[in-house]
């Protein structure tokens, strides 16, 4: 049996524009249509000038995170920063280096703030260091990366992003030029698999949208001036209130 959305009587034609929106392009005619295919092409199908910013000073209330995807031949780093308010998230700084040994993309990632929590491809843990034997993740860490494990699940992640990048909820700074190679060759193969070629920084944004963010935190200096002001007027530094 074949069924389409024109066969469900209890769809509203407000819930199918919602549900249309929310649906990765190749997911529609599945989804839709009752055709169980994949197609192939492009996973973000959105113009840049939709998801790509002017680069701007980052308020330092917003909360920041990354994303982190390691092994030997490449190694990438993409941080957000999240601005409550509208409940975007702001890719603002990316790091994109291979072949290099950990302590020198421990030491371009902790220029950038190493306060700021990383969420880490999980399989990391797995992954040798060709320079001593030990594991990759915790030669990271003892350099003093502040990493969570991340969710790595991949097609949640997709939708996941797919989603805020369609809604306007996840932005990029138009200088992120590697980024933005890789999501111009983002794809999927005929048999809908993604093709697992130069897309380091865009598993680096899947963890950061899946787990990062979650974890996301600002400056430990802004965090205790905002307590010390909520002291002097009486407020609660956890409820704000």
């Amino acid at each position: 049996m074949q069924a389409t959305w024109n066969d469900v009587p209890h769809l509203t034609d407000k819930a199918k524009e919602q549900l249309w929106d929310a649906i990765p392009p190749h997911q529609r005619d599945a989804r839709t249509k009752g055709i169980p295919v994949l197609g192939a092409g492009q996973i973000y199908p959105l113009a840049e000038e939709l998801i790509t910013v002017e680069p701007f000073a980052i308020p330092a209330y917003w909360p920041r995170a990354y994303g982190f995807d390691a092994d030997w031949n490449h190694t990438a780093a993409v941080w957000g920063a999240w601005d409550r308010d509208s409940d975007t998230v702001y890719l603002y700084s990316a790091y994109y280096a291979g072949q290099q040994p950990p302590a020198v993309h421990a030491s371009a990632v902790n220029a950038r703030g190493p306060w700021i929590v990383g969420a880490m491809d999980p399989s990391t843990h797995g992954k040798i260091s060709p320079k001593d034997g030990s594991r990759l993740s915790d030669e990271y860490r003892s350099l003093g990366l502040n990493l969570i494990d991340a969710d790595n699940t991949v097609e949640a992640g997709l939708f996941a992003c797919y989603q805020r990048m369609s809604r306007g909820g996840l932005k990029v700074f138009k200088t992120l030029h590697n980024w933005l190679a890789e999501y111009r060759i983002y794809r999927r193969d005929e048999h809908g698999h993604v093709v697992k070629t130069m897309d380091h920084l865009m598993d680096a944004t899947r963890y950061l949208i899946m787990t990062g963010m979650a974890s996301a935190r600002i400056e430990p200096d802004e965090e205790d001036e905002m307590e010390r002001q909520m002291a002097r007027h009486g407020g609660n530094p956890i409820t704000g209130y």
